[in-house]
């Protein structure tokens, strides 16, 4: 081993003396901000990775729309079971009505579905919290369960639909009355856009309020296990008729998907100041070192010793400093992410009690997902970071002059 390196580790870690307290202080240091980001990058992912599951559970990993309602012909049906990545597809028709219970009145999205073929596409009955699905047929409909209870409506109710139908027929001076169906479900996904304007209704109740006749807006798409999305829209789109448009899951959400990246950046980005001011305290202390050891400095550079060597000692310091902060931390991150329901529990509890958490928040439980490149990142840019901050204190040592470095008091 170089006596750079050696006279490194013997400055930081001297033996038969306890861990020095600069040296702790700027390995915490670095360990906090490697844990904090490592915990905020691994939630805010959880968040991402359930949102695109509960997407996917209610739309299929590609959805086929049209450019306005289509034809449900065999022949668009056949193009798309030729394509080898699908798996199961099923038509659908959605809009917005009026939905009026007890002079109570909501404008939720209704979404229509082929009761037949919907299994194999969406598992609704996995989201039900009342009723059943085996129930719903024409005059029936199930709703999401924050739109049910704004409405005080419970299974077994009445409530009447307002169609935009209506309003055309007006204009022919002709009167169409709401429609009268029957509450059968009640369902809840995880997500309060959906849980609370969201209706669901057979294909043909969707197409009577709506006027559609035998037309539809789209086709929601299942793909085998392992197929990619990207190439299985390009090869519907390739097959489909000009009229329809296949998405994937992450075109049609487009949007909210580039605000949930654009936070999961802005975290990212705010926690590493936590490892930019970390390096600074590490900067601080090998400072304090070369003021400290000015002379034995000198005493090396009267030796023989060059002036990047004794810059790499220092260099080679913050590079030691910032490897074991980020292993503290990476053990320190992953500790909390394998106890975070219970820390989360806990200041629930401390705060304003578990269901009231769940009720404003929407989860009791907190995702968690850590990609590898995640952790890959986070490890080059603190001991990176940690490196670059032993500079100025290997800049200011190496421009040390012998004699008169022997010469400091």
């Amino acid at each position: 081993m170089p006596w750079y390196f050696y006279l490194a580790l013997k400055q930081l870690f001297p033996s038969g003396r306890r861990l020095p307290f600069f040296t702790l202080i700027s390995v915490l240091g670095v360990g906090l901000g490697v844990a904090l980001m490592l915990v905020s990058t691994s939630v805010m992912g959880g968040f991402g990775h359930q949102i695109k599951a509960m997407i996917i559970d209610t739309q299929g990993e590609v959805q086929i729309r049209g450019r306005g309602p289509i034809p449900a012909t065999a022949a668009i049906e056949q193009a798309i079971r030729n394509v080898p990545a699908v798996a199961a597809a099923s038509p659908f028709a959605q809009g917005v009505v009026m939905l009026e219970y007890d002079h109570r009145p909501a404008f939720p999205v209704i979404q229509g579905y082929d009761l037949a073929r919907i299994g194999q596409v969406i598992p609704l009955e996995r989201y039900l919290v009342a009723g059943a699905l085996k129930d719903l047929d024409d005059d029936s409909v199930i709703l999401s369960s924050l739109l049910a209870r704004a409405l005080g409506v419970q299974v077994g109710d009445q409530v009447s639909v307002y169609s935009p139908l209506m309003l055309e027929r007006m204009k022919q001076n002709e009167v169409l009355l709401p429609r009268d169906v029957r509450v059968v479900g009640i369902f809840q996904i995880g997500h309060q856009q959906l849980d609370s304007s969201t209706v669901i209704c057979s294909l043909r109740l969707m197409q009577d309020l709506y006027g559609l006749d035998n037309l539809i807006h789209g086709y929601n798409v299942r793909l085998r296990g392992g197929a990619d999305a990207d190439a299985a829209a390009a090869a519907l789109n390739a097959a489909l008729p000009p009229t329809a448009q296949a998405l994937t899951w992450f075109e049609s959400n487009a949007d909210f998907q580039a605000v949930l990246s654009f936070e999961r950046n802005m975290i990212f980005f705010l926690l590493t100041f936590i490892i930019v001011v970390a390096a600074f305290s590490i900067t601080s202390s090998l400072l304090v070192t070369v003021v400290r050891k000015t002379r034995e400095i000198g005493l090396l550079g009267a030796m023989g010793g060059k002036a990047r060597h004794v810059a790499a000692c220092f260099c080679f310091q913050g590079l030691l400093i910032g490897a074991a902060g980020t292993l503290a931390g990476l053990g320190f991150g992953f500790a909390l992410l394998h106890y975070r329901n219970a820390v989360v529990q806990l200041i629930a509890k401390f705060t304003m009690g578990q269901e009231v958490f769940v009720k404003f928040y929407q989860f009791s439980q907190l995702p968690a997902n850590t990609e590898t490149k995640d952790v890959v990142i986070i490890m080059v840019f603190s001991v990176l970071a940690s490196t670059l901050a032993g500079l100025i204190p290997a800049w200011r040592a190496a421009r040390l002059k012998p004699v008169e470095a022997l010469r400091s008091e």
